[in-house]
């Protein structure tokens, strides 16, 4: 992204046709001086013949020269031919100014229109000058205006609104942006707030005012957007609609490299097409396949919306996930329909399923038809579709999240009937599924947004769902149905049940996200008119904000490149001491007592201020410290620890205060002792057996290792540790290929083995050799299996040996490790 200069030249990268265009400026007003002067010394039936001829000198081209100054309210004068060369330069040398410039006319200056016949302004005197804080040519080609020039003042007015969610220049990675703000907080009042986009590329909208607090959602444009408020107050018949206006600069960056949030609508291969609707519904809007479209996309923007002010709220920028687009024609704004505009919106995959309607409506959860046989298979025709249809490639993860067209009200049953609310998935697919129970309440367009959250018709059971007793009107019933599918794409995204937010059902407030007041709730039986202010409002929980933070869909082009290494290690060191290290730095660590099941303790190590760059590779814990973090009442209860890395690596600790058993520690020949790392691999084969090795070179200053042996196949079978006086000690099998591979370390510099990098899943499938000097060997084994684990002593500790099990090949491996 190239830099916009806000001064009064135009940026670098234009320096060498500026500094040019001012040197023919100059010549022009050093010529326009000579002219002068000669003409004042010329003989007087010269001045009366040049008089007589001016007016046959104007053509259309000076006309409009004239008429396209600026009168922003600086007593500037208009800029016209001073501009001549840079003109030239966008006009092919034509005198006709650059079309930008016509934006620049007036309505209320009938002069700067041309709508005053052969009456023009008297030609400037001099030079014209630029106005303070406005650039002439844009290096991005931005104008500094929305239509009209920089304002020096932001604020025309008391009552112009001051945006209070997001500081002017802010750079958004999302395109429908969530604002909040104010009109006057010393003197409320109610009015409506219009959103002028920039240079008109999408419809006015206009936003309720409500005790002087406002919320409207804004479409971006990618690049910079000069957006204009206009709030207009209750007004008396006799009194002029005269609006107060602001202005607001925000760059919107779209995430282009990170991997998308596809939006996928499924449908049974003898499927209607429609969903539940009331009829007075389906007459206006209709209940079709391009309806449902229509109201995912627009629920689907305001999960974006939702999360990017969140994360902005949590102190992460506003990162979000991104949805993969397509030129298609608009729909987030009702009148593209009229016009047959075409737009770069979500694309919503249209999946057809290989069940029929009577196949998936008589699979249902067990929690809301007791009587279902085949309990919670919607989750798994789901993903068999996905995989089908998206086919990711190994090593390549789709995040997904579908709603089944086909869900059904059943009011005989009084269930809903092909509807499953479950987020999940495996290595290949990330899936959220919901139903379209509560699809008629969603909003189609921006326009709807305000009118769906405050829709207070009462849900007619006769022909769509009241889910779970909470959609006792439409607005609820958007708040269930948009809230709901977005919890299940949380769990999508990772994140568990909280204690609080999205993933504990605090959906039931979403519409206070979007409105300032909200309406009669059947919920909660409480009044309507109740102001909807920031505090109010539904969130995504401080841990679902930190899961955000380090994940792919929300990574930002500025953030560091984090290795794939996701690995973990636990090390139970001296004195009740706890050293937890992970190649890529630890991030938080979540804390859950005995008896909870949701987590209510947490410890953060993340730097706000550098990123995953300050996240610390190592860290110490002592169970003292744990304990204050849970409070008196919980000093006697087990404490079970989950541990995440930068890099999205998690490792359970069941029991903190066994951590440093006897299991964990053993003496050494040398009187030493040795500490057990936590272990790779789960040890279940058929026939796997414990054993270890501890290295004779730890102990022994007669040895010295000069190799390592690997035997390895499709996994690892075995490591021989190779001495100087030709002894050996074998770890597991020499299995696989024959004689195994040998990788030689170089004595003659000291090199010792300093960690390994292993791929373990279920067994152990490859491992690399790490040494001193910084060298590593090949991947031994299979370099695609299992996961990447990092096993590096902790500073101050060096590897004494290895531990582990070993089946037909191994199936456990981990370090023991000495001062």
């Amino acid at each position: 992204m190239v830099p916009l200069l806000h001064g009064g030249g135009v940026g670098s990268a234009f320096e060498s046709g500026t500094e040019e265009t001012g040197r023919d400026d100059i010549r022009l007003a050093s010529h326009a001086q000579e002219y002068s002067t000669s003409f004042a010394t010329m003989p007087s039936f010269l001045k009366e013949l040049r008089r007589r001829s001016r007016a046959s000198f104007k053509t259309d081209n000076s006309h409009s020269d004239e008429s396209n100054g600026s009168n922003d309210g600086n007593n500037e004068l208009p800029q016209s031919k001073s501009s001549s060369t840079l003109s030239s330069i966008f006009n092919g040398g034509s005198n006709t100014p650059p079309t930008t410039l016509n934006s620049l006319r007036s309505p209320s200056n009938p002069n700067l229109n041309g709508t005053n016949g052969n009456k023009t302004s008297p030609p400037p005197t001099h030079r014209p000058r630029m106005p303070s804080g406005q650039s002439r040519y844009s290096i991005a080609g931005m104008p500094q205006g929305n239509g009209a020039p920089a304002r020096a003042v932001q604020y025309t007015s008391p009552l112009a609104p001051h945006i209070l969610s997001v500081s002017d220049g802010s750079w958004v990675h999302q395109k429908i942006l969530l604002i909040y703000g104010q009109i006057d907080p010393q003197q409320p009042m109610d009015g409506q707030v219009t959103v002028c986009h920039h240079q008109d590329t999408f419809p006015p909208t206009t936003w309720p005012v409500c005790d002087s607090h406002f919320k409207a959602l804004v479409h971006l444009q990618p690049g910079p957007n000069r957006l204009r408020l206009d709030f207009l107050p209750p007004r008396r018949p006799s009194q002029p609609a005269t609006p107060h206006s602001s202005w607001i600069n925000i760059n919107y960056l779209p995430l282009v490299s990170s991997p998308p949030l596809q939006l996928a609508i499924l449908v049974a291969k003898d499927s209607p097409k429609t969903f539940d609707a009331v009829p007075e519904r389906i007459k206006t809007e209709g209940n079709g396949l391009d309806t449902a479209v229509k109201k995912f996309k627009m629920s689907a923007y305001l999960w974006q919306a939702f999360t990017g002010e969140q994360m902005n709220r949590n102190g992460f920028g506003r990162r979000c996930f991104r949805f993969e687009e397509e030129w298609q024609p608009g729909s987030l704004t009702n009148r593209d329909l009229e016009m047959n505009t075409m737009r770069n919106e979500a694309k919503i995959h249209i999946i057809t399923l290989d069940k029929t309607v009577q196949e998936i409506r008589d699979l249902d959860l067990a929690q809301q038809y007791e009587p279902a046989k085949k309990k919670g298979d919607l989750f798994g025709i789901a993903m068999d579709a996905c995989k089908k249809y998206f086919a990711p490639r190994p090593g390549q993860k789709q995040y997904v999240s579908c709603m089944f067209l086909d869900t059904h009200w059943d009011k005989e049953k009084g269930t809903v009937r092909g509807h499953a609310a479950l987020g999940g998935g495996d290595d290949a697919v990330k899936l959220a599924i919901f139903g379209s129970h509560a699809l008629q309440s969603y909003p189609a367009h921006i326009e709807e947004v305000v009118p769906a959250f405050t829709d207070c018709t009462r849900t007619d059971t006769k022909y769509v769902a009241n889910d779970c007793n909470e959609s006792g009107s439409s607005w609820e019933a958007a708040n269930i149905g948009i809230g709901a599918h977005m919890h299940e794409t949380g769990h999508l995204f990772g994140c568990p049940h909280q204690e609080s937010g999205v993933m504990l059902r605090d959906y039931v407030r979403l519409n206070r996200t979007f409105t300032c007041r909200e309406p009669y709730c059947t919920r909660t039986k409480s009044q309507g008119q109740r102001l909807c202010l920031p505090t109010d409002e539904c969130n995504w929980h401080r841990l679902d904000a930190l899961r955000f933070r380090f994940h792919p869909c929300f990574q930002l082009p500025t953030d560091p490149t984090i290795p794939a290494e996701d690995s973990i290690q636990v090390w139970a060191v001296d004195n009740g001491t706890t050293l937890v290290t992970a190649a890529t730095g630890i991030a938080w660590i979540e804390i859950f007592v005995e008896g909870d099941d949701l987590c209510r303790h947490w410890i953060e190590y993340l730097d706000q201020t550098s990123g995953p760059a300050g996240a610390p590779r190592q860290i110490t814990l002592t169970e003292q410290e744990l304990r204050s973090r849970v409070g008196e009442q919980n000093k006697n209860k087990k404490l079970k620890l989950k541990i995440f890395s930068v890099g999205q690596g998690e490792h359970e600790i069941a029991d903190f205060s066994q951590l440093g058993g006897k299991n964990a520690r053993q003496k050494l020949p040398d009187g030493r002792v040795g500490l057990k790392s936590s272990k790779l691999g789960f040890s279940q084969m058929e026939g796997s057996k414990p054993q270890e090795v501890i290295l004779e070179s730890t102990h022994k200053q007669t040895k010295l290792l000069v190799a390592v042996r690997v035997y390895h196949g499709f996994a690892l079978d075995g490591l021989e540790f190779v001495y100087e006086d030709g002894e050996t000690q074998l770890f597991g099998k020499r299995g696989g290929k024959d004689g195994g591979d040998e990788f030689l370390l170089d004595t003659r510099k000291s090199e010792t083995i300093l960690g390994f990098y292993v791929r373990a899943g279920f067994w152990i499938d490859g491992i690399q050799i790490l040494t001193s000097l910084g060298r590593r060997s090949e991947i031994y084994g299979n370099k695609m299996g299992g996961s990447g684990h990092m096993l590096i002593p902790p500073r101050g500790f060096s590897i004494a040996g290895v531990y582990g099990s070993v089946a037909q090949w191994l199936d456990g491996f981990g370090l023991i490790i000495t001062r």
